[in-house]
Parts: structure tokens; sequence; C-alpha cells
């Protein structure tokens, strides 16, 4: 659905062929998102059937052939501007799957498989970073393309800094070994009520049980 209505708005500037468009569309996106020809002709054929674009020449083929935006086209357009992307449901993230999925695997260290991919996250953000210092203030679309990548990046680190603490605290410490007694290896219980327990020695008091409650 992005392309279709990327390539709606790059002919809401006027009529312009498939191959122009893919070259404006790879253009204003800074770059990073290479777009396949044969999609962008697909695209403008299902655009054309559907009434939001029409060709100045049907009978032409090729890259050449010119397009332009219908009123539909225009209304689709606004349309898909003002409605806000579908968030509510969580998206089918990589980094949460490969989590949650480890979870259940035996053997797997789940706080290293957590900083190997914030290693290469971090490699990542490093690189966009040296890329936007790299690139001309005038390009507006590549600043654009790389904070988004960055925020997104960042968001994922964050995450999985959380997941690490989450997991730290859900895995129970092991208990430390219990503190020898000096006096040695406490006997073994007594049952009080029997001869014995009635005439056993209080600690610390060198008085038997039947001298304190006769």
């Amino acid at each position: 659905m992005i392309v279709r209505h990327a390539l709606l708005a790059l002919l809401s500037e006027g009529p312009t062929y498939g191959l122009r468009l893919r070259q404006e569309f790879e253009s204003r996106t800074g770059e990073v998102w290479p777009l396949n020809g044969g999609q962008v002709y697909t695209t403008l054929q299902r655009l054309e059937r559907d009434g939001l674009v029409v060709s100045e020449d049907p009978e032409r083929e090729g890259p050449q052939k010119t397009f332009s935006l219908t009123p539909a086209g225009s209304e689709e357009l606004l349309a898909w501007l003002r409605c806000p992307p579908e968030v509510l449901s969580p998206p089918r993230d990589e980094f949460v799957i490969k989590v949650l999925v480890a979870l259940r695997v035996p053997g797997v260290d789940l706080q290293e498989l957590l900083q190997v991919h914030r290693r290469h996250l971090v490699e990542l953000m490093q690189r966009y970073t040296r890329l936007k210092g790299e690139a001309s203030e005038q390009d507006l679309g590549l600043g654009l393309v790389v904070d988004a990548q960055l925020f997104r990046l960042e968001g994922i680190v964050r995450w999985l800094d959380a997941a690490g603490a989450r997991l730290a605290q859900a895995t129970p410490a092991p208990l430390a070994p219990a503190a020898a007694d000096p006096r040695g290896s406490d006997p073994a219980p007594v049952d009080r009520a029997s001869p014995e327990g009635r005439t056993m020695d209080l600690r610390g008091t060198g008085r038997t049980a039947s001298e304190v409650h006769p």
C-alpha cells in the first residue's frame, strides 16, 4: 500500500512516466528503499484499473508510458495521508519473536543472545550516525529517513535492555549454601514428650528439662 500511495503522491506533482517515478521514489526516500521497476509498472496498472490514474497513450507500453492523476486518485491520496497507520496490534518483530522462541530452546544463554543483537544494533546506529554527519543539510529526505531509523533502532536497543532486566528478575538466584554450625551438626530432633526429651540438657543452662519443669 505504501508504494501505491507514494506513486499517487508523486503524480500529484504532474504527469510522468514509470521510470521517472521509480527514480523519484528512491530519491525522495533517501535512497534507502530501492524499488523494483516491475513493481512500479504493476502498481501503475492496478491504479489505472481502479481509475486512480490514467495513461496519456493507452496503446503505448514500456518505461516511457506517461501517467497522470485522476480526481479519484487525488481523493484517495488525501484520505491515505489523513488516516493514521494501524498501530494497535504489535508488529511481527523478528527480535521479539527470536527472544520468545529462545525462552524454550534448551541450552540457549538468553542474556548472551540479547547482547549479540544489541551489539549489532549499536553498530548500525553508528553507521547511520556517520551517514547523517556526511549528508548535506539540504538533503531533507535523507535526514528524515536517517532520524526515523535511528529512533527505531534506539527503541529496539532499549527493549533488549528491558528484556535482559526482566529475564534477570524472573530467573531465581542460586541458593547460598547453609552456614555450618560451629558447634558441629545439630543432633537429631528428639521428641520432647519422651523420657529422653524430658531429661534433655537445656542449651546454655546446664539444667535438664525435668529440673525446669519438674
